[in-house]
């Protein structure tokens, strides 16, 4: 090997994801898949029609690197119209999901050696893409029952070699939507020590209880420090569409685009041109499809209260999360999550595997983005697991 090269690659001795563990155990026993986020609906029949047809009828062959023009006007206006941002075409890149955008903002902006601001339990692709990318990842870690973001804590996580904050909102795997106050905050650190960020918006629709989004692209000072990614597959429940959107000012943009043409290049035509038309979709859309989701939550969550389980709130994202110390259980997250999938045929996700270093072990993280029947079922033998484990 020679001198200087790095003898542990990131890549090489990483484990699978705990989304295909925990999905493989469930194939393996039978059980409810509750953990990887998926819909069991096939997704607005409109738009799969539309993509139909255009594989049909419309081209096939490469699109433009940056997207179909008539998407990336479509992002353009639906962020105007939904979310009261000015962005241009010039500024929007269409990608292969919105874990490509990601990649592609980093590998962008980050130099060998700059450090990188990212919140846990944080979406497990953060950190080895800013490790890949040469980064250093400082993580600021938030606390259940709360997970609320302090302007203090990120302050701290600051130093002189930090060049970017990673920020989700809605939280993944937290369910965690962050209010005006912590939004903020973010916005006077990032300012006050010149950082971009990368802002992943991807459950930007999927909030609840009357709660807006508030778009970090529309923060004081943030208009030219943002990369805000989007996603069609969460707005539209079609998740393996894997269509993405990065946006904001072109010179952020523009290097993100060169880094995007030499990972996937482009995105399927056919896919494009129905996320074209679905986000042309009145509000009223957007709204019955939150209330869609927040009644299974409802649902999920009443079952859960029934059976003596103690949650923390779901205030977006297709999850929520089980406290198993206030429920009574003693056992660690990922001990209790192997042990419901083998002995009582549930899936779920335990928190700490979103953490390198986690700082609590005792919360489980359940999708309920299903059929009232599968919610139930899996309700009542999660009940006779919390008796059988108490």
């Amino acid at each position: 090997m020679g001198e200087g090269m790095n003898p542990h690659p990131v890549f090489a001795d990483m484990p699978v994801t705990v989304f295909e563990t925990m999905s493989g155990l469930a194939r393996r026993h039978g059980a409810i898949n509750l953990g990887q986020g998926f819909p069991d609906a096939p997704g607005p029949e409109a738009l799969r029609r539309l993509a139909a047809e255009a594989v049909l009828n419309g081209s096939n062959q490469y699109p433009p690197s940056r997207g179909d023009p008539a998407l990336r006007e479509a992002v353009v206006e639906h962020y105007r119209r939904l979310q009261g941002v000015d962005l241009s075409v010039e500024g929007v890149v269409i990608t292969s999901g919105a874990t490509e955008a990601i990649a592609a903002a980093l590998l962008a902006h980050v130099r060998p050696g700059d450090e990188v601001v990212i919140f846990e339990p944080a979406y497990d692709a953060y950190r080895p893409l800013i490790e890949r990318a040469g980064g250093v990842v400082r993580a600021v870690s938030l606390q259940p029952p709360s997970w609320r973001l302090t302007e203090a804590a990120l302050a701290a996580a600051v130093g002189p070699r930090t060049r970017m904050v990673l920020f989700n909102n809605p939280l993944n795997p937290a369910a965690r939507v962050f209010d005006a106050e912590e939004i903020a905050a973010l916005a006077r650190v990032c300012v006050r020590h010149d950082l971009i960020v990368i802002s992943d918006e991807v459950w930007e629709h999927v909030v609840f209880d009357g709660r807006p989004h508030l778009t970090l692209l529309a923060a004081p000072g943030m208009a030219d420090r943002v990369v805000k990614i989007g996603s069609a597959g969460k707005m539209f429940g079609l998740t393996g569409w894997k269509v993405g959107f990065a946006c904001g000012a072109p010179d952020l943009i523009t290097p993100l685009a060169k880094a995007h043409q030499f990972l996937t290049f482009s995105t399927p035509p056919n896919l494009q041109t129905a996320v074209a038309a679905g986000l042309a979709w009145p509000e009223d859309w957007f709204a019955a499809m939150r209330a869609d989701l927040g009644r299974s939550r409802d649902r999920l969550s009443a079952a859960l209260i029934a059976e003596n389980y103690v949650l923390t709130p779901s205030e977006g994202t297709y999850f929520l999360c089980v406290d198993l110390a206030a429920s009574g259980l003693t056992l660690d997250d990922d001990a209790f999550c192997r042990r419901i999938v083998q002995d009582f045929g549930v899936a779920a996700i335990p928190l700490s595997a979103f953490e390198r270093a986690p700082s609590t072990r005792t919360v489980a993280r359940l999708c309920f983005a299903k059929g009232d029947a599968v919610l139930d079922q899996a309700a009542e033998r999660l009940g006779r697991a919390r008796r059988h484990l108490v």
